[in-house]
């Protein structure tokens, strides 16, 4: 069972610790399920990220302090040396590697095509869906390209659980929406009656950032990130959020 995180919210300035360090200061923003939240009924914070920084620091003889703070203020509290590490569903952009550096990509994001199992003969690629009714959130990315699809029909929800409700009714044909919400969907659901395509649209990778030129810490995140891939903890801790290997 993985080591419970106690959320705790910075109230003055911490000292990061350097890539020896015995404990790493982690930064999270813990609302972002199924990644980072807040476990209702333990009041702690847990998901596929804290599992894997668990495993990760594990590999590589250290142990986690979480600090859960504001999205914004991860980037700042690691120049500022408050924190060592960040794991947050972070994408990797041209952008912010300006200000961190990265580890390799430990999650890649992107849209994903949800669709009845009885049509996966039907609808194998994005062109098949073409003149077809698709579903997805209102205002979400997911919309973005089910609009761009050709004569298709798009129905925008409220909420995702509308969107998957209205497909598995049969009143379309699929639900585009951002693949970890899918996934997560599917292994909490234990759906057997819906699949997503093997194709991920708009790809994004996740990383963990680190102060910019701490290239001790990036190492070690790196070599512990290299061996629970290599030993099988990367795929258990993916199975077990998102009910499949990555």
């Amino acid at each position: 069972m993985v080591k419970k995180f106690v959320a705790t919210v910075l109230a003055s300035a911490l000292i990061g610790g350097s890539a020896c360090a015995a404990t790493l200061n982690v930064g999270t923003e813990a609302t972002f399920a199924p990644f980072e939240f807040m476990d209702e009924k333990t009041k702690e914070v847990t998901g596929f990220d804290m599992e894997i920084i668990e495993a990760v620091a594990k590999a590589t003889g250290d142990k986690v302090r979480l600090h859960n703070m504001g999205f914004d203020g991860l980037i700042p509290s690691l120049q500022a040396g408050i924190i060592d590490v960040t794991v947050a569903a972070m994408t990797i952009t041209p952008e912010r590697q300006k200000r961190v550096d990265f580890t390799e990509p430990y999650y890649q994001s992107g849209l994903t095509i949800l669709i009845r199992k009885a049509d996966a003969a039907k609808y194998t690629d994005l062109k098949a869906f073409e003149g077809t009714r698709l579903c997805a959130q209102i205002g979400t990315t997911g919309a973005m390209m089910a609009n761009r699809v050709k004569d298709a029909k798009v129905t925008e929800f409220n909420s995702i659980t509308e969107a998957f409700m209205e497909l598995k009714a049969g009143g379309c044909a699929a639900v585009i929406n951002d693949k970890p919400v899918v996934d997560y969907y599917l292994v909490r659901r234990g759906d057997d009656s819906v699949m997503t395509l093997p194709q991920v649209f708009d790809a994004e990778n996740y990383g963990m950032a680190v102060k910019k030129g701490n290239k001790a810490l990036l190492d070690k995140l790196n070599e512990g990130l290299k061996e629970i891939k290599a030993n099988g903890e990367y795929d258990r801790i993916y199975a077990k959020w998102f009910g499949t290997k990555q």
